[in-house]
This record gives structure tokens, sequence and C-alpha cells, in this order.
């Protein structure tokens, strides 16, 4: 049973990464988190009825199958989070790919300013994020404002009090430990001017 049960996750895997090419490739995506979430929930059932029936030949008890399915869902989601969304939204990626662009070397100066432009123009940071945000039903755009909504302000806020209180308050950022990202907003804005009436 041992053995079945590893071959069907690895049909799972297989199933997978076949679903996600081929919906990445040949259909339209709107946010590349949920559009992973979508290829791991029709990857369980095309992998769950092969098993089902090919792999188990219906004779497992429905909570060991259930469990299995269990492993598919866990073993999606971390596809989907560390796989293609890590890869298409990471800053660290980033400045691999871009140190590997100039032959694996460039100037510490470059990395505050000069390849953070880059970056955000690079990647069409803005519109990406707020594009998963409007998806997500987070922010809604009127009149040229870009507006909370009411799950937005539930988010926001608990992302700021788990900052606060749960990410660690010694951090090494370069060579010093700091608790400086435990709340960001302690400089001044400069988007003041920015505000929407």
């Amino acid at each position: 049973m041992p053995l079945k049960l590893l071959l069907s996750c690895l049909l799972f895997v297989l199933t997978l990464l076949a679903v996600n090419w081929a919906h990445f490739s040949l259909l339209p995506v709107d946010v590349v988190f949920y559009g992973a979430l979508q290829d791991t929930a029709i990857a369980i059932v095309i992998a769950g009825l092969i098993s089902w029936y090919g792999i188990f030949r219906r004779q497992v008890a429905p909570l060991v199958f259930f469990q299995q399915l269990v492993i598919f869902a866990l073993l999606g989601y971390v596809f989907a989070i560390t796989v293609p969304t890590v890869i298409d939204r990471s800053y660290s990626i980033y400045l691999l790919e871009k140190l590997q662009q100039y032959d694996g070397r460039l100037k510490q100066s470059a990395f505050d300013h000069a390849v953070t432009e880059e970056f955000m123009r690079e990647h069409r940071l803005s519109d990406v994020r707020l594009t998963e945000q409007l998806e997500s039903g987070t922010i809604r755009i009127e009149n040229g404002c870009v507006v909370l909504t009411q799950r937005g302000q539930q988010v926001a806020s608990f992302a700021r009090w788990y900052r606060q209180h749960m990410l660690p308050g010694k951090r090494l950022l370069m060579g010093h430990y700091s608790d400086a990202l435990t709340d960001p907003f302690r400089q001044p804005s400069q988007l003041g001017r920015f505000r929407c009436p």
C-alpha cells in the first residue's frame, strides 16, 4: 500500500505540472496564485479519479483515500505558493536574475535605487499588485482613486497587527539586527500630496 500511495502522489505532481503548464501557456490568467490554486483543484480531480479507479482499484478504505486527497491539496497549495507565485513576485528572485543579467556582478550602490526602479518597471509591479487586489476584493478604483474596501481594511489591520507583534524584533539587515520592519511607517510618508479627497 505505501508504494501505491507514493505512486498516487507522483501521479498528482505530474498532473499538476501538466495542468499548470497548459493553463499558464494557453489560457488567460488573472492572478498567478489563484490560477495555480485552480490548477490544483483540477489536478486533484484528475489524479484522484485515476488513483481511485486505476492505482487503488477501489480497494482502499475511503478514509485513506480521503487522506490522500488532503495530501494532494497540501502539495498543490505548497506548489502554488512556493513556485509560480514566488518566482512571479519575489524581489529576492529578481535580484538573482538581475545579477545574472550582468554576468553575476553589480555594484552594491545600485540596489537601493537603480535596481528597485528597474524591478518596478520591468515587472509592472503597481499594475500587477493593483490587479491582484482588485480581483481579491480588497480595493476598488473610483475616479482615479484607489479605495480600500471593508475586506481590505480587515486584511490591512490584521497584517499591521501581525507585523508589529509577530514578526522578528531582532532581524538581521545588512550586518545589524533591527526592528525596523516591524513598523515601516515610522518615517514620515512622502505620499500626503496624493491623498484623495
